[in-house]
This record gives C-alpha cells, structure tokens and sequence, in this order.
C-alpha cells in the first residue's frame, strides 16, 4: 500500500479530574503547566511515554505502511478544580480547529479521563466527545480509553465505538490499554471485527478507600470481569470505579461490554457485573477510623510507614498543602516524619537564602480552611532544586517527564523534613525523593498525599501502607460531602433493594 492510500487515523487526548468540592478552578494556565501539545510537539512527547496515547501510537508505528498517525492535541492538567468555561471552550475550539486542519480522517482514537467537569457543562467528556462525533458524522469509527475513576455517561458512549478504561489501581496498564484501543481500531477498519458497546450504571458509588484492584473486593469483581473475556466475541470490558468528588448526574460506578457484533450478550454480561456490584454492595463500602487512632498505631510499627492522607489526595484534586495529618504526628511525637507540600511563598523566600540558613517558615493550609492550619516552625534549608525529575517506570499517571517546579527541602531540629514545592505534584513516583536527595529509608513515616495511586512506588519500600481517614475535600468519608447533583438513590447515602 502506498503512503498516499494509507488510511489516516486522528489522535486527540483531553483528560482532567475535577473536584467540584474544592473552591479553586482549574484555568487554561494549569493545563500550560502541565501537558498541551499540538501535533508533531504531541507525537515526539508523548511517543516514548508510559501514557495511552503513547500505546496509541506505539500500536500506529508498527502499522504505519497502511495506517497514517495524525497527533492533533493532547490537553492535560493536574487534577483540581473544576475547569472555567474559558479554559474548557479554548481547548475544545482549539481541538476543533486542529482537527478540520489535519483534513479527512478515517478513524479517531481519544483518551478522555471520564471525570471532567466544566462549569458550562457538567459531562464535559461527553460534550467533547459529542461535538467529535458531529464533526466526524456516524461513519468514522471513534475508539477511546478510560481513567477508571471516571463517571461514565449515556452521551459518553453514545459519541464513540467502543470505551476502554484502564484495568488496574493504581493505574499501572495505560500504555497497554492505549495500545488495545488502538489495535481494535486498526480492526475495526480492516473490518475484522464489529464492535457493539453496552454499559450499566447501577445505583451504587464504591468508596475510593476500596478502589485498589488487586485487594478485594476490588479483586473479586475484576475476577468477575476477567471470566467474560473468555467468551470468544467479547472484545473487551472495563469495570468504571466512579470519582465521588465529582458532584454530577452520572457519579458511581458503571460497567462496560464491548462485543464483536453480539449487543444482546454485551447487554448480559454488562448486567451481570452489575448486579454482582448491587449484592455486595457493603463490601464496597469505607471502613474508617478515627485519625488520631490511626496515628497512634504507627507508633509501633516498624518502618518506613507509608501514611496516605486520603483528605488530601492530590490526584484526586485535592490542594496538597494540608498540614493536618503533619499536625497530628507531631502532637504523638512522630516526628522522623518526610511531607511534601505545595507553597510556592514559602519557596520563594528560600530560594533567596544559602544552603544551611535557618529560618523561620509559615508553610501549608493556604488553599482554604478545610485542610488545617499552617505549619509555624524555624527550620534549616537543606536543598534548593529547578524541581524536574524523571521516572523511567510505569507509574500511575504515565508520566515520565515531571515538573513540580522549583522546590526546597527544610528539615527541623525534631526531625520532621517537608519538601516545598511551587506547583501541585501528585506523589506517584519515589523519584520525587531521591531526585532532590531525600532518602525515604531514613524516614519512620512518610507522608504521601493519596490514596491508592502512591502504591506502587511506594510498596517497594515501605514497610507499612497505611490508610488515614483524613477531613478534606478528597475525604474517604464521602457520606459527609455537600452533593447536590448526584442520582438518588445512590448507594451508600440511601440503601437499595
């Protein structure tokens, strides 16, 4: 097949996790700091990456005598909160305006998050993925993947063929999972399969604490799951766990089907899964404690202890700079304790002082007054850093080139070590440690700020992970977030049949 006959397929990415809890936006400038790429920049990025639309196109590569990759746009900002209605319609126009330019198109592989929220439209996924579809009319085939805590709409599948959400948690299979989508639309094309997508979204929401996939309950639904992809026309399912800290109509948990031709089997297996979820439904349910308790059992274990403060999970949108949790260590005298913070006053203050100054510093809980209060202490500044730093492994999120900007690390005489950052870094890798000389097997407790996506670089080595059910507006006790928009009943805030 010559160049000129390849059949062209589009490459588009928009993902964001926004918390409709927390009072500050997420503006056009948050997705500049972090990942907005046109064309060629977005293919030579994201190419060598660990993300899904590097699957997409690593998948594109080995096709490429009969399949022509075209990268339009990848838009992608550090979860928080909802996005303006400016920010949300530049890049939507901007996607447009890219894609009429690029010309006639023959397929279209997206990765949407699943959990985006403008202020204009509260499905922001299915209103991009929309306006796509009428762009392309109903004869294009579009193929997309999933963050699996999204909340999954009708207008969501409605716009494409199939939707493909990532299989574990913390979300170490992205790249696989881009490159699945991205080989069943080179399928699809050479019309060796039909694909036909069902979906069900039961009326129940599973608590973020029981999201990890490879402990029950998680487990034994995605055992579940795993026993229909042996049906030899099942081409794929995926299991959405929800993002409660979106407030809109379709937040929980859906499931979804996609068959080779079979719509009434996609219609039983999807509805198996879900009633499986409606039974055990209190399984997934957050079994908390109080924080205080939680920090006191640390005393005795032997570490490093990973204590994930669930109240400010900064990839689920919360402001990383609660002291809360630090507060409480150090009232227990847990004080070989490391924290990373986000305050970029406080690393402008130092990055004017020489190494091994001391001073005294106001740092965290600046966000609002729902995540402590500032931490006061006099401390000596240990390093100064530009805050870049490479993670060569698949880590949850995919990154590997990462930016929290510039960055000081300040110790104080009990022992208590932050890390201050000048822009919001989720914990996903130990590389945001070790790049700037802090050794967590120093540390009795190490503070990271999430919930199930630290795991996988910190399990290797910490002795303990632990669980804290912190106050914050990425708090495990859900049941006491302010909805106004979610579906009811909703399992747990109103019990079921």
């Amino acid at each position: 097949m010559t160049k000129r006959n390849r059949k062209r397929i589009g490459v588009i990415g928009f993902l964001h996790e926004s918390n409709t809890f927390i009072s500050s936006p997420t503006t056009y400038q948050a997705f500049e700091n972090d990942c907005l790429l046109e064309r060629d920049d977005f293919y030579r990025t994201m190419s060598q990456s660990n993300h899904e639309t590097s699957g997409f196109f690593s998948v594109l590569d080995e096709v490429k005598d009969e399949f022509e990759s075209i990268p339009i746009m990848l838009a992608r900002a550090v979860p928080y909160g909802t996005i303006t209605a400016r920010a949300y319609r530049r890049i939507v126009d901007t996607m447009l305006s890219l894609l009429d330019e690029v010309g006639p198109i023959d397929g279209l592989l997206v990765a949407p998050h699943g959990a985006t929220v403008s202020t204009e439209y509260p499905d922001a996924d299915g209103y991009w993925l929309r306006t796509l579809r009428d762009f392309l009319g109903p004869n294009i085939p579009i193929i997309g993947t999933l963050d699996p805590h999204g909340n999954l709409s009708d207008l969501m599948a409605k716009s494409c063929n199939a939707l493909i959400a990532y299989r574990s948690n913390p979300h170490l299979d992205q790249f696989e999972i881009g490159r699945q989508a991205a080989s069943l639309l080179i399928e699809t094309l050479k019309s060796e399969v039909r694909p036909v997508m069902e979906i069900a979204r039961p009326p129940v929401a599973i608590n973020i604490q029981k999201q990890e996939t490879n402990m029950n309950p998680c487990l034994q639904l995605y055992n579940l799951a795993d026993q229909q992809l042996n049906h030899p026309t099942v081409l794929t399912n995926s299991i959405m766990l929800g993002f409660p800290y979106s407030d809109v109509d379709e937040m929980g948990t859906a499931f979804i089907v996609v068959t080779d031709g079979n719509r009434l089997l996609a219609r039983e297996y999807v509805d198996t899964l879900a009633e499986y979820l409606t039974l055990h439904r209190r399984d997934f349910r957050a079994e908390l404690e109080p924080m205080e308790e939680t920090v006191k059992r640390c005393k005795s274990l032997i570490g490093p202890v990973c204590l994930l403060d669930m109240g400010d999970n900064t990839g689920g949108g919360g402001p990383a700079d609660s002291t809360i949790l630090l507060h409480e260590c150090q009232r227990q005298g847990l004080t070989n304790t490391f924290v990373c913070l986000y305050d970029p006053a406080v690393v402008s203050q130092c990055m004017n002082l020489e190494i091994g100054s001391v001073r005294k510093i106001k740092v965290g809980a600046k966000t609002d007054e729902l995540h402590g209060r500032p931490w006061i202490g006099l401390v000596k500044l240990i390093g100064k850093y530009g805050g870049k730093f490479y993670e060569p492994k698949a880590r949850h999120g995919g990154a590997t080139d990462c930016d929290q900007g510039p960055t000081v690390v300040v110790r104080h005489k009990s022992g208590i070590t932050i890390m201050v950052t000048s822009k919001r870094q989720p914990p996903f890798s130990l590389r945001q440690l070790t790049s700037f000389d802090v050794d967590p097997l120093k540390f009795h407790i190490l503070i990271t700020k999430g919930v199930n996506a630290p795991i996988a670089a910190y399990k290797p080595i910490c002795k303990q992970i632990v669980k804290v059910n912190t106050p914050g507006v990425t708090t495990a006790d859900i049941e006491k977030l302010n909805y106004r928009h979610r579906r009811v009943p909703l399992y747990p805030f109103e019990d079921i049949l």
